[in-house]
């Protein structure tokens, strides 16, 4: 029971605890990722700033370029005769060499040349090439393949191209519209980006990703603007970073689990270290918290269980604890054990003095045996110390012994008190009264260790005795005993129908019947008591039939 109290104690102890360690750091690393992922929006917010001022510069790099090839004559003459005629072939070949040899000098992959209503008229495109190959010769452009997206993105050739445009302008006249643009090469970015056409994935750099997971995945994302989102079951934030004409949207991407993995690893580590560490603090204050609780309660529960089985609540020693509640229970506790034992201790006395009143009033009932119930118990009790036994068991034969014939209450004056020898049919009469004051005290509590010492005195060691007939040790040791004394006071004190017997003739009946109706021995050890112990007896007996008799006389 200790051992279940103090492993609940423990669990009580320590169970909050954990819990409150685990949520302290679940919040913690609920708090450090919050942190990260709120620098890495700020990480993104930087380069997309960062990204739109190279885009600025390049954008006004390329319109410085635009302006230069708007402003080449014999483009603008060639665009002037595309216009008078569109379908003129010739025409059209000059303006192409034209915008071939502006795109070599220039590095662009396309160019274009338009009419003021967007009308494409002319325009050159550098082939799809392989990764490693060298970069091809532009080549003339199938001009129904284009959609009329001049600035921003276009999809050619199932290459992205991102697109620049200028006026061309001759005498503050617009004659036409000059495009040209780039292979937008993810590859060689930096920057993680996905290029979506209104909602639609066009390219993107992010490894493993398909576009029908990345649309599924941005699908959520309902405003431009910054977004958390899922791919693959990894954490990513999306920005957008540009939008073009045309529904383009460039937007960049970060993968939080990736940028966190660093950190999370050395918070992990760092979280297990802490909770090893605080797991086993946690663990040594719940033990020494549930043994300064458990302890002096198992005391207690301890000295409790010692009271059932004794009969004796004894005090608890010390200080049982440094708690003030379990302080104040231990000094309730002494304050009822000291209660219990003082109401114990008057109850004994009460009792004890019962039982004296008992034995005095079963001898006043017979003037020849008046005495006789206190003197063999004093005998019984010479002769167990005699044998070494127990102050317990001594006890118990002296209460035994002064209650050993309470039966002969029970038994008619006319057979107790004749004066003369019994008949056979009385004699079976007085042999009752073993059983008779087995019944008197076993109705009363506090009297069955008594029970054997009265019904089983006459009980003779070869088995020849009454009221069972037992031999040997099956008769208990406290009723051998007091079978002895019982014998050597009634042949040592007179009765109406005989004088009393001397000392030494009583003593050699004992030898003689020892071993026949008494436990040999114990008459070994009653026949050694000292003199004077046992001839106390009997003078004490005689003077008392002394008194009785002369109160008899002056009676009559």
């Amino acid at each position: 029971m200790t051992t279940r109290f103090r492993t609940r104690a423990f669990l009580i102890c320590f169970i909050p605890f954990a819990l409150l360690l685990a949520s302290s750091f679940w919040m913690i690393q609920r708090f450090v990722q919050s942190t990260v992922r709120d620098g890495l929006h700020t990480s993104l917010r930087q380069s997309q700033v960062a990204i739109a001022n190279i885009h600025a510069k390049a954008d006004l790099q390329n319109s410085r370029f635009l302006k230069v090839a708007g402003e080449n004559s014999a483009l603008k003459a060639g665009i002037e005769l595309l216009l008078t005629r569109p379908g003129n072939v010739a025409a059209r070949s000059t303006v192409e060499d034209q915008l071939r040899e502006l795109g070599e000098r220039m590095g662009f992959d396309f160019m274009l040349v338009s009419a003021p209503d967007g009308t494409p008229l002319a325009g050159v495109v550098r082939p799809t090439r392989a990764p490693g190959e060298s970069r091809g010769q532009l080549i003339p452009l199938d001009l129904s393949q284009l959609d009329r997206n001049q600035k921003g993105f276009l999809l050619l050739l199932g290459r992205t191209f991102q697109v620049a445009s200028v006026p061309v302008d001759e005498n503050d006249e617009n004659i036409g519209v000059l495009s040209v643009g780039e292979y937008f090469d993810f590859s060689d970015l930096t920057t993680q980006v996905v290029l979506v056409r209104n909602g639609r994935v066009i390219n993107s750099n992010l490894p493993g990703d398909s576009a029908d997971e990345l649309e599924r995945a941005l699908a959520n994302c309902k405003e431009p603007t910054e977004c958390d989102l899922k791919l693959n079951g990894t954490n990513w934030i999306s920005l957008p970073m540009e939008t073009y004409s045309g529904g383009f949207m460039l937007l960049s991407f970060e993968n939080v689990d990736e940028a966190t993995a660093p950190i999370q690893s050395r918070l992990h580590k760092l979280f297990i270290t802490l909770a090893i560490v605080c797991v086993l603090v946690a663990f040594f204050c719940s033990m020494g918290s549930s043994s300064s609780i458990v302890e002096p309660l198992a005391a207690v529960v301890s000295h409790l269980r010692n009271a059932v089985r004794t009969g004796r609540l004894t005090e608890l020693e010390g200080q049982p604890s440094s708690i003030l509640e379990i302080q104040q229970l231990a000094e309730i506790y002494n304050r009822a054990a000291i209660s219990v034992r003082a109401a114990g201790e008057n109850l004994e006395a009460a009792y004890l003095e019962f039982v004296g009143s008992l034995a005095n009033a079963l001898d006043a009932r017979d003037q020849y045996t008046a005495g006789h119930s206190s003197r063999v118990s004093q005998l019984s009790c010479a002769a167990a110390a005699a044998m070494n036994l127990g102050p317990d068991e001594i006890e118990l034969i002296r209460i035994g012994a002064l209650l050993h014939d309470v039966g002969k209450i029970g038994i008619a004056d006319g057979v107790l008190q004749k004066p003369g020898r019994l008949t056979d049919e009385e004699f079976a009469i007085v042999k009752q009264h073993p059983v008779i004051g087995r019944r008197i005290l076993e109705g009363v509590q506090g009297f069955a260790p008594y029970l054997a010492a009265v019904e089983l005195h006459h009980e003779n060691w070869n088995g020849t005795g009454y009221p069972k007939g037992q031999s040997g040790e099956e008769t208990p040791l406290e009723a051998r005993i007091i079978h002895v004394s019982d014998a050597y006071d009634a042949m040592t004190t007179d009765r109406a129908y005989r004088p009393g017997m001397s000392h030494e003739k009583a003593i050699s009946i004992l030898i003689e019947n020892a071993g026949i109706e008494f436990d040999p021995g114990i008459v070994g050890v009653f026949v050694n008591l000292p003199r004077e112990v046992l001839t106390k007896h009997a003078a004490a007996a005689r003077v008392s039939d002394e008194l009785k008799l002369a109160a008899a006389a002056v009676a009559g």
